[in-house]
């Protein structure tokens, strides 16, 4: 029997608590074997209008919040293929590599509505099922013609940008992000 397998993509720049209770959450409604925390290479759709930190400090910084969580995993598969960031070549070389079959992919709400402008959309429809979890101030709706379960989350309300606001404004972030994620952002001089 083959695990099964959901695929959280994102620029994760940087990943913070309300990205690893959604991954948990995932994890267990949907009885997920592996959550692959998957960091893009080049985030097409946020790369032209602002400033994303390199892909390696994302992937390390993931790396440092998955390492004691069983079943999640920061994967590289995308840096690794390099170029832009499309979750269609991600299913298809995990089908590939792995035979990860029908994964899920994990959304927020406020993506949901987008799925069917993303890259193949058709062809990405008849490989994997949506897990849309909801978020603050985003209604939690699904996507027609996907198959797809709606999820609520813990409905914390950080996002990445928060935590990179606060950052250049000298703020405190040790309730947004874990502890190994503020001392890599502080190692490397990210945000500021």
């Amino acid at each position: 029997m083959s695990a099964t397998v959901g695929i959280f993509g994102g620029t994760f720049d940087p990943p913070h608590f309300g990205h690893l209770a959604a991954a948990k959450r995932c994890q267990r409604a949907l009885g997920l074997d592996r959550v692959l925390l998957v960091v893009a290479n080049d985030p097409w759709q946020k790369s032209p209008s602002r400033r994303v930190s390199p892909a390696t400090d994302r992937l390390a910084m993931v790396a440092a919040c998955v390492a004691s969580e069983p079943g999640l995993e920061a994967c590289a598969l995308e840096i690794d293929r390099g170029g832009p960031s499309f979750t269609i070549d991600t299913v298809e070389i995990l089908g590939v590599r792995e035979e990860v079959i029908d994964p899920w992919i994990i959304v927020g709400s406020d993506l949901a509505g987008t799925l069917d402008s993303w890259e193949r959309a058709e062809d990405l429809r008849g490989k994997v099922r949506v897990a849309v979890m909801s978020r603050p101030g985003s209604p939690l709706k699904l996507p027609a013609g996907w198959r797809a379960v709606a999820l609520e989350s813990d409905e914390l309300d950080v996002s990445s940008s928060a935590v990179r606001a606060a950052v250049s404004a000298g703020r405190a972030i040790d309730h947004l992000v874990p502890a190994e994620v503020v001392r890599h952002i502080q190692a490397c001089g990210l945000y500021a």
